[in-house]
């Protein structure tokens, strides 16, 4: 009964929206944040951490899969995988459409595009767009090994997002404490990926 309700991907896809009908709700409510920001400005910043969370979470899979090989939660989450991923997407999309409203003009997005903290978002976004065009099949087919090549980048965005969320909340004990555990995680499977024989046994 219990796999009959979470099996189908509408149930991760419902879990993932999540987010955003709150998001969604404070929009069209007009509803401040908790700090009392303006709607915008919260959903801003909320919108992008939900990318980051989101992102760190598909990245975590993996790692947690080769921890636990006989563990059915990470099986059925690494099937999940690329949902996981296009959320993340989906929410930077939302995060940098409201900048560009925030922002209001192309001269003011210039004026302040070399700064650290901005510039390393455009990229992290840019690279994000590849991922979630050839995150189905039918890329995986067509690409062949190159495909792993092309999704390796998300490390790449992974360091740009972790640049971008120091710098521009001017903070960097929030963005640490979500991307050491992933660091840490990755840097196991680095490990076992050049011990294979540890996994002997598992």
């Amino acid at each position: 009964m219990i796999r009959k309700i979470v099996d189908p991907p509408r149930f991760i896809w419902i879990i993932l929206a999540l987010p955003g009908f709150r998001m969604t709700n404070s929009l069209l409510s007009g509803a401040i944040g908790p700090e009392g920001q303006p709607t915008e400005e919260y959903l801003l910043h909320t919108s992008g951490e939900s990318a980051a969370q989101i992102m760190i979470l598909a990245m975590m899979i993996t790692p947690f899969r080769m921890m636990f090989p006989k563990n059915k939660f990470w099986a059925w989450m690494l099937k999940r995988r690329r949902y996981i991923g296009m959320a993340a997407f989906v929410y930077a999309v939302f995060h940098t459409v409201l900048y560009i409203v925030d922002m209001g003009t192309v001269r003011a997005m210039l004026n302040e595009f070399t700064a650290l903290g901005i510039w390393t978002g455009w990229l992290a976004f840019f690279i994000f767009i590849p991922l979630a065009i050839t995150s189905n099949d039918f890329s995986v087919r067509a690409l062949g090994t190159s495909w792993k090549t092309v999704h390796r980048f998300v490390y790449v965005a992974a360091i740009a997002t972790l640049v971008h969320w120091i710098f521009v909340h001017n903070n960097i004990g929030p963005a640490l404490a979500r991307f050491v555990p992933l660091a840490l995680l990755e840097g196991y499977r680095i490990w076992r990926t050049m011990n294979p024989k540890s996994m002997a046994g598992a």
